[in-house]
């Protein structure tokens, strides 16, 4: 495989995107940590920059999707955000800073690398608890690879994702080696379940005292995320029915009494955490799908024009300004996450009582229960966009809508979506199956890595 010059790639992104690791730089040799005890590699692993989602603190991946709308957006977008909203093909030009989402995913894998690179020489503990940090790192950095490969490689073709390009898979943290090739989608695909499948035995069976560690459950529902964006449905329900039995997590009924606290690390849906704020303005359309007894609306989403969504820009997903528990959204894996896995792909293989099973699981806690009404249909098409729409509804902002479009353009199930200026004229459109469904490798990284092949 043909390797690029690293230069500045990984030093830039550990340097740039995560100035907050800045408290363990501070250790001679001056800008390293000398990490030499199990306890200094668990300590690593609880790095305040790890436990933030996608694109924080806002969720910038959300931008990308059909739910947000920027009715003030100028014409020419400049800002990175406004470029990122546009689908523009490069966000920022300046070389200078760190790429949004390809930084600070590498960012991060560079900081798990260290665990694994170094855990097995560390003294003062004992095998169990080494085996243990490397599967809880092999865990987050799968994650971190999951998002980069349904960001930066086209969306998941069986038949075409052998030869289809992803991103390179770094498995060092020496920023004086070269950095690999684009490896393929199936290559990155392969090494995510492999590192999971090998994580998964020795993951911690309880998180609930800190669910952005990991987690035996944790590992089987990012599991069953990347087979559910690979669109092999079978395998993806196998293990979020294994992530659902293995974790003591459970759903908030919004009928019910809600968290005492917004700490999402302890929050009781939550899985296998990553943490973003709920702050975006949303589309009158979006809004426009909603029931009237649904309580997510007025629970999730701050307004202006009484609730009757004829304003634009009148209504933002702004949780802290109405139930402020549920400020910090959950980008990492839930329980109703699991639910609706399971859902989706019941209903697509035609297994309809346990699709209708899962769906009102997730149903029943989201409305007025007075007068809440099951769903049920005997037609499976009919119940798969039951299902589809209420992921739409439930997981909004968690760092999933844009990976859906995706999945779901490779079905001829999204049409185009346009964005708008403040009088209403189209300053951009993303067509069914657009090249732009596929970011471009970041201008900063082809700059100091010329020969990398460039995505359309």
């Amino acid at each position: 495989m043909k390797c690029y010059k690293n230069s500045l790639i990984l030093l830039l992104f550990c340097c740039v995107a995560f100035t907050g690791c800045d408290k363990y730089l501070d250790v001679t040799p001056k800008g390293k940590r000398l990490l030499s005890t199990v306890a200094d590699y668990d300590q690593w692993m609880n790095d305040e920059s790890l436990i933030y989602g996608i694109g924080y603190p806002y969720g910038a991946a959300n931008f990308l999707s059909d739910i947000v709308d920027a009715p003030n957006i100028p014409n020419p977008p400049k800002e990175v955000a406004e470029m990122i909203y546009t689908w523009a093909p490069q966000f920022s030009t300046d070389i200078n800073i760190a790429p949004a989402f390809w930084g600070e995913h590498y960012a991060k894998i560079n900081h798990f690398n260290t665990v694994l690179l170094g855990i097995d020489a560390a003294v003062n503990g004992t095998n169990s608890q080494k085996r243990s940090l490397k599967a809880e790192a092999l865990l987050a950095r799968a994650l971190e690879y999951f998002y980069l490969v349904n960001e930066y490689g086209q969306p998941y073709d069986s038949a075409t994702a052998g030869k289809d390009l992803a991103v390179p898979f770094v498995t060092s943290n020496d920023v004086s080696e070269t950095v690999p090739g684009r490896s393929t989608i199936e290559e990155i695909y392969k090494h995510i379940i492999d590192d999971l499948t090998t994580a998964i035995p020795d993951l911690p069976a309880d998180n609930s005292g800190n669910r952005f560690r990991g987690s035996m459950a944790g590992g089987y529902s990012l599991l069953a995320r990347v087979y559910f964006y690979a669109r092999n449905y079978a395998a993806a329900q196998k293990y979020a029915g294994l992530a659902l039995e293995n974790s003591n997590a459970v759903m908030i009924d919004y009928n019910g009494a809600l968290p005492a606290s917004d700490r999402l690390g302890i929050r009781q849906d939550v899985i296998y955490g990553r943490m973003v704020v709920g702050n975006n303005t949303v589309t009158l359309d979006y809004m426009r799908t909603f029931a009237d007894n649904d309580l997510r609306v007025r629970k999730l989403f701050q307004n202006k024009d009484n609730y009757t969504f004829t304003v634009r820009g009148a209504t933002l997903f702004f949780p802290n300004q109405v139930t402020p528990v549920f400020t910090y959204m959950n980008s990492g894996t839930s329980v109703q996450e699991m639910k609706l896995i399971v859902a989706e792909c019941a209903a697509r293989s035609n297994n309809l009582a346990l699709a209708l099973q899962q769906l009102d699981e997730v149903r029943k806690n989201r409305f007025v229960s007075a007068s809440y009404e099951r769903f049920e249909s005997t037609n499976k098409e009919l119940v798969l966009q039951e299902v589809l729409m209420e992921r739409y509804h439930e997981l909004p902002f968690h760092g999933l809508r844009w990976f859906d479009m995706r999945r779901l353009d490779k079905e001829n199930r999204m049409e185009a979506v346009n964005r708008y200026d403040a009088q209403g004229n189209i300053i951009a459109t993303l067509l069914p199956h657009s090249a732009r469904y596929t970011l471009q490798i970041p201008v900063q990284v082809i700059s100091f890595n010329p020969g990398m092949p460039q995505n359309p």
